[in-house]
């Protein structure tokens, strides 16, 4: 099978982050030990938006480093992102995020305590399926 176009790699991404619900995170303390979870995330179409209880290694991580790796998909079809992190209060969200974070994710943590929610801009976004699209795997969204 031929590597896929970037257009067709950049179709094939925004589905995935449309349609799927988890993501691995990682992040680092910082003093450099890593650090890896599964999330739930809505995607907004410019960014992903994930959210944590306050106390757990990955919002500490995150608050501390503003920054996170994205791993979306299977590994034969993986998207990886690097990204900018935003700290967020749940009142900092509207009414409609919160909501559509709840429809998607199944979970709502504007009900439980002490959670926070991180808005996460892609800075560097890659997707392949093979070796063979390893090449040309940055992508543009």
């Amino acid at each position: 099978m031929a590597p896929r176009p970037h257009d067709q790699r950049v179709t094939d991404t925004l589905r995935r982050l449309s349609d799927d619900v988890d993501a691995w995170v990682a992040t680092a303390t910082p003093d450099g030990r890593p650090y890896l979870v599964p999330l739930s995330f809505l995607w907004d179409g410019d960014t992903l938006l994930f959210s944590t209880a306050a106390r757990t290694p990955t919002a500490r991580n995150l608050v501390a480093s503003r920054e996170a790796r994205i791993g979306v998909g299977p590994t034969r079809d993986v998207v990886l992102i690097h990204g900018a992190v935003t700290v967020l209060e749940p009142d900092d969200l509207t009414a409609a995020e919160g909501d559509a974070f709840a429809e998607k994710t199944g979970f709502d943590p504007r009900t439980l305590r002490d959670y926070l929610y991180f808005r996460v801009r892609p800075t560097r976004v890659q997707a392949w399926r093979e070796v063979d699209e390893l090449a040309g795997r940055d992508i543009t969204l």
